[in-house]
């Protein structure tokens, strides 16, 4: 009865420190003047599924873990589920993938970079993004090709309860799809991934190295300001993509030897520990941003302190002082005349 409580109690911080953690950083980035650049509609979009992923894919998780693996909400509801989770985590790769190639753009060409990343190329990038990632996830589920007899999964639901074990719902991964399905959404970005970054971290020590010797010391603060500036943001989002890898990298693994041994069920405790290892990524991405970057900190700091909308009050008492005023003076001048 305590462990079950204890249980409950981490479980419910950990989502609300998830969801609360995410909805900050959407609104930090919303609130923050210096934040408004067209690169952090990624970092929004990444945010959004970590969001999304605490709303309605923790919840249902967290009812395995207390239910000890049992689902109590039927087969159908169960793909759906499953479908969310997927979809989720392939858009957080793809969306790190996108922060990959934009901090590239951002460095190697930054003159041409407002021109190459417009809002509207932003927002197609996005909602491909969410485009792939759904078809990844809901085709191949409600087909029935992550499992062994590639049939749809969960459709003999009165069945699943023989022996005296009650119902569960995890993702089945008894064949060489799976393998497919793991290489295409994490294993393959990755090294693309960590090529990308690779890349731009030579490039930016090329230019460092090239402002240093060719800008004039009176000159070189600005520029060499707006290059470090570049630089911090790529060093916290490839921190990002750090703490991704070390998150997730376990499943995948784990995915990729299940599927090999091509076992009906996979270990419970083995299985719940790599899944929520994952699940914590989502948590950790509020506090890499603040900790990495001055911009977030400042924001995070105006809104947990409420100022943005004490300076909101306060020009607003100001407006409608002025305009008090302004009658005052208008009354007073006809007044006189």
């Amino acid at each position: 009865m305590i462990s079950t409580v204890l249980l409950w109690m981490v479980l419910i911080a950990f989502i609300s420190f998830t969801i609360g953690g995410n909805v900050l950083v959407c609104l930090a980035v919303c609130t923050s003047r210096r934040l408004h650049r067209i690169s952090n509609c990624f970092v929004v979009s990444l945010a959004v599924t970590d969001l999304l992923l605490g709303l309605l894919v923790l919840p249902l998780s967290a009812i395995l873990e207390l239910n000890s693996g049992h689902w109590p909400l039927g087969g159908t509801f169960c793909n759906i589920y499953l479908s969310f989770d997927v979809t989720l985590c392939a858009s957080s790769i793809f969306t790190l993938l996108a922060i990959s190639v934009d901090r590239y753009l951002a460095i190697s060409a930054p003159l041409s970079y407002t021109s190459r990343l417009t809002p509207r190329r932003a927002a197609a990038a996005i909602g491909f993004i969410w485009i792939i990632s759904l078809s990844i996830a809901f085709v191949p589920i409600h087909m029935g090709w992550n499992t062994a007899e590639f049939k749809v999964p969960n459709q003999d639901w009165s069945l699943e309860g023989v022996g005296g074990e009650g119902p569960t719902c995890r993702y089945e991964w008894n064949n060489n799809f799976v393998l497919l399905t793991a290489f295409g959404i994490f294993f393959l970005p990755l090294l693309v991934m960590c090529g990308m970054y690779r890349r731009i971290f030579w490039v930016a020590r090329e230019q460092v190295n090239r402002i240093r010797a060719a800008t004039p010391t009176f000159t070189r603060s600005s520029s060499a300001l707006t290059t470090l500036r570049e630089h911090k943001a790529t060093v916290t989002l490839a921190s990002v993509l750090g703490a991704f890898i070390i998150c997730w990298m376990p499943y995948f693994l784990y995915l990729i030897y299940m599927g090999l041994r091509r076992e009906v069920r996979p270990p419970e405790l083995a299985h719940s520990v790599v899944l929520w290892l994952g699940y914590f990524n989502s948590a950790l991405n509020p506090i890499l941003y603040p900790t990495l970057n001055r911009d977030f900190r400042r924001a995070y700091s105006q809104l947990l302190h409420c100022k943005n909308i004490q300076n909101h009050l306060r020009s607003s008492l100001k407006e409608t002082s002025n305009i008090v005023t302004l009658n005052k003076l208008v009354l007073q001048t006809h007044l006189n005349h």
